[in-house]
């Protein structure tokens, strides 16, 4: 009678399995700072290319020296700091370009809104329904309110770009840029939902939807904007 022979020992359940690579101390580090920040994506991107780079410079210089890969890439995180020392102040950084982003956008759009109110002067102006009438004195109202912001907006632009090199930027600015932006934001919203209702009701209809457009898109762009420019100013108060 065949008989088999009895494997002894442990028996490996995959014995094609390759070893545990140990992962790349500095794009460990780089991953985890990329986790904590939060600014625009393009700003976000080159600062942490930028701190990629220095990483990778400084290993190479540790290897020249004589020390081995791993070893020279633990010195330069170490010389770095950890990424919680980096975050507050890269994210600083971050919420003033994210700042500056939203005013940016106010500034730029707030032309819409003033666009919505003369289109809505001229096509109101001879016709006697309520509706009609009542969207322009609204447009009115609410291109008042987005040009004084816009005007704000220009300001906190100069702030944070030619008058930052002889004045510190105020710490608040961010978040008051923020509120300003949302503010807007919420104007535009208004606009639209107003000037779609009154499209719908007016004789000269095309005009006022036009108007309603603008507003609406003036509203995607500066909404998102705000509402991310609050999250970076609260994250600065945090880390």
């Amino acid at each position: 009678m065949n008989t088999h022979d009895r494997q002894t020992g442990p028996v490996d359940a995959d014995p094609f399995k390759a070893d545990p690579v140990e992962a790349d101390p500095v794009e460990v580090y780089v991953a985890d700072l990329t986790a904590v920040l939060h600014g625009p994506a393009r700003a976000k991107a080159r600062m942490i290319e930028e701190m990629r780079d220095g990483l990778t410079e400084t290993v190479a210089a540790h290897i020249r020296a004589g020390s081995t890969p791993t070893r020279a890439a633990d010195d330069a995180v170490r010389e770095f700091g950890t990424p919680q020392e980096l975050a507050p102040g890269c994210q600083r950084e971050l919420t003033i370009a994210q700042a500056r982003h939203t005013a940016r956008a106010v500034a730029l759009t707030a032309p819409f809104l003033t666009a919505c109110w003369y289109l809505t002067s001229s096509t109101a102006s001879g016709q006697d329904a309520p509706v009609p009438r009542a969207a322009q004195l609204l447009a009115t109202q609410l291109a008042t309110v987005v040009g004084t912001i816009a005007l704000l907006a220009a300001l906190a632009l100069a702030v944070t770009g030619t008058l930052a090199r002889r004045l510190p930027t105020p710490p608040r600015l961010p978040l008051a840029i923020a509120w300003a932006g949302t503010t807007a934001g919420v104007a535009m919203g208004v606009a639209t939902l107003t000037l779609t209702v009154a499209s719908l009701l007016a004789t000269d209809w095309p005009l006022i939807a036009l108007a309603g457009a603008f507003a609406a898109v003036s509203h995607a762009v500066v909404a998102p904007s705000a509402r991310a420019c609050r999250r970076c100013a609260r994250l600065v108060r945090v880390l």
